[in-house]
């Protein structure tokens, strides 16, 4: 199965997106993110699949767009997957800790590290809001695409 990508610009720099060949999504990274992708030989350069998905992302970078209807495929684990469709229930503008995203996936306190190593291994940025989630103590703690980002789409979404 070929990996299939674009380019697209944002307000929170150039946006790499990949899919597999129906046209899910596999990944969406930004510039310098922690174990973000980069655009391999072999890839093929295909931004008409992701015309859908354009459209979503500046409709959401506009105000105009809560929720997002696009099919991801992330690859990751079974736990890692679990964690990522809690994410999705974290409504626009709000925000959780990473202890009720544990709660949420009926994990033990001593696993909110795990989920903590999941939520950071995200591969679908922005699509899947791992942004929403912060501190126990209120503060922004980690993102992969970096804390600037994370500042930047919580404004966006009126949760700071």
């Amino acid at each position: 199965m070929a990996i299939h990508w674009t380019h697209l610009d944002s307000p929170v720099g150039t946006l790499l997106l990949t899919a597999d060949d129906t046209g899910a999504l596999t990944s969406l990274s930004v510039p310098g993110q922690k174990n973000g992708r980069t655009v391999q030989e072999g890839w093929v350069h295909d931004p008409a699949l992701f015309r859908g998905a354009e459209e979503q992302l500046a409709a959401y970078f506009a105000g105009e767009l809560k929720e997002f209807q696009l099919e991801l495929r992330p690859d990751g684990t079974e736990f890692r997957t679990r964690v990522w469709d809690a994410l999705d229930d974290v409504p626009y503008g709000a925000t959780v800790t990473y202890g009720e995203i544990a709660a949420r996936v009926g994990a033990s306190r001593v696993a909110v590290r795990a989920v903590g190593g999941a939520i950071g291994a995200n591969p679908l940025l922005i699509v899947r809001p791992c942004h929403r989630v912060i501190g126990a103590n209120g503060l922004l703690t980690g993102y992969a695409g970096g804390l600037e980002r994370k500042t930047a789409l919580l404004t966006l979404e009126g949760a700071l």
